[in-house]
């Protein structure tokens, strides 16, 4: 009896302790639960998993063939200068000429314009984008930032080379462009927008009614910010003109001059905020069905509010983004070597399998065979087996273009929760209501009329 009462007394002793322990331990897992909560940028991480959906695959591909075969049509007007050797390959072309010396690119025209067959730009710019972009991610992993930075910029001067000597091409193209990513971009934004929200999977038509219902808004948004430089840089170009009248010019430039700077730093805000927050107009599209007005005033507010988180997301997202990058580069370069290698065992003779496929590598995926040495029936299995290879590489980029719109999506959803307090669950449903609430106005104004009619009798 006494070891019993011992033991309940000593529980009843205990009992308090353990209590206060166990509260400890749930108050320490509740505090430890929402630190980890209020850490945002882990969900980046689950952008893999989403650009690689099927759908997206889908769309992103589509668009991509749909754009390569604008500029194929659009190439064969091959304006870009090229140096080939006596096998027919390109040696060097106006482009290079270009990123060496800009000043030299008009004598290069000039001295080797029509004496060889020319190429198109489309194809130009999508070898140079392709080598820039793999060196892009080298640094990356070499942690050398100003590799990323210098293969970023040489692509943008690749384009600024377009533009001042393929002017008609790029306008044409960029339209075209601007166009298929409107469609394919806003509905990989509202796909993603829905999956990380509510962890709903919106179809493929549900998905593109939607970025055609919102087309304006998509295709607008990137050129509205353009249209606002061209407009305020007019008045300095005016000034500027009026700079030219003899004795008074300089008289009216100095008076106005102070209007000319507060005009110049409007350019250099909507510049910076175009720049920086061109990623978050689509997702803002995607996520609020804002206007394009709405969506450059998102963007731009989270750019220049909190512009180090943003900076912070985009940096994790580009590391992660490199890393999945390789990993899928990886696997299809497994692909086609296993499927290569496995060919060439039944294959009598290498040379007859490396005529028609040259084995890949892991940085030429797609190698161009010669043509002009094989026959007609070595043409058209060359030709398939280009073409397939072709879709591999083609899904390989989907896949960048799936991410990219996938990441930039998770990020605007972060920045809007740290800017403005919104919810990440949050998101745009008028668009579907919209479909739903006309049939059920009507079905409720057939239950009602019998009601209305019998009343009245």
């Amino acid at each position: 009896m006494r070891g019993a009462e011992r033991r309940s007394n000593l529980d009843s002793f205990n009992s308090p302790i353990v209590t206060f322990l166990k509260g400890t331990k749930m108050v320490s897992e509740n505090n430890s639960s929402k630190v980890f909560d209020d850490l945002l940028f882990p969900k980046i991480f689950r952008t893999f998993r989403m650009a690689i959906q099927p759908t997206k695959l889908i769309i992103t591909f589509l668009a991509l063939a749909i754009i390569c075969l604008a500029g194929w049509i659009m190439d064969f007007s091959e304006t870009v200068v090229v140096i080939r050797n006596t096998q027919g390959k390109i040696t060097d072309t106006e482009l290079q000429t270009y990123m060496n010396n800009p000043d030299q690119v008009q004598s290069y025209i000039e001295r080797y314009g029509g004496k060889s067959r020319g190429t198109g730009v489309f194809s130009t710019l999508w070898r140079f984008a392709a080598t820039k972009f793999q060196g892009a991610v080298d640094s990356v992993f070499e942690f050398k930032v100003r590799g990323v930075v210098k293969n970023i910029a040489d692509y943008f001067r690749a384009v600024e080379w377009a533009l001042r000597h393929h002017f008609v091409y790029c306008i044409i193209f960029f339209v075209i462009n601007l166009t298929v990513i409107s469609i394919a971009g806003g509905a990989i934004c509202r796909i993603a927008a829905l999956q990380f929200a509510r962890g709903e999977k919106p179809g493929l038509t549900e998905a593109l009614r939607f970025s055609t219902k919102r087309f304006t808004s998509f295709f607008t948004a990137p050129l509205v910010p353009v249209g606002i430089i061209i407009f305020i840089g007019l008045f300095i170009f005016l000034l500027g003109l009026m700079g030219n009248i003899p004795w008074a010019g300089e008289l009216i430039m100095g008076i106005f001059v102070l209007l000319a700077l507060i005009a110049g730093t409007l350019i250099a805000v909507v510049l910076i905020g175009a720049f920086a927050g061109f990623n978050l107009m689509f997702p803002a599209v995607a996520y609020d069905g804002s206007d394009c007005f709405d969506a450059i005033s998102r963007s731009f507010s989270y750019v220049y509010t909190k512009p180090w988180r943003m900076g912070f997301y985009t940096a994790i997202a580009a590391v992660y983004g490199a890393l999945c990058y390789t990993f899928v580069r990886f696997f299809a370069f497994l692909l086609l070597w296993v499927t290569h290698r496995s060919l060439q065992l039944g294959v009598w003779g290498n040379d007859k399998l490396t005529a028609i496929w040259a084995e890949p590598h892991l940085r030429d995926l797609l190698v161009t065979p010669d043509w002009g040495a094989l026959n007609w029936p070595q043409s058209i299995a060359a030709f398939l087996i280009y073409l397939c290879s072709s879709a591999i590489v083609g899904l390989l980029v989907s896949f960048i273009i799936s991410f990219y719109f996938s990441a930039n999506t998770i990020i605007y959803s972060l920045m809007r929760n740290k800017v403005d307090n919104t919810a990440l669950e949050d998101v745009y449903k008028y668009f579907d209501e919209a479909e739903i609430e006309p049939s059920t106005i009507e079905s409720q104004i057939d239950e009602e009329q019998p009601d209305s009619s019998s009343s009245q009798q």
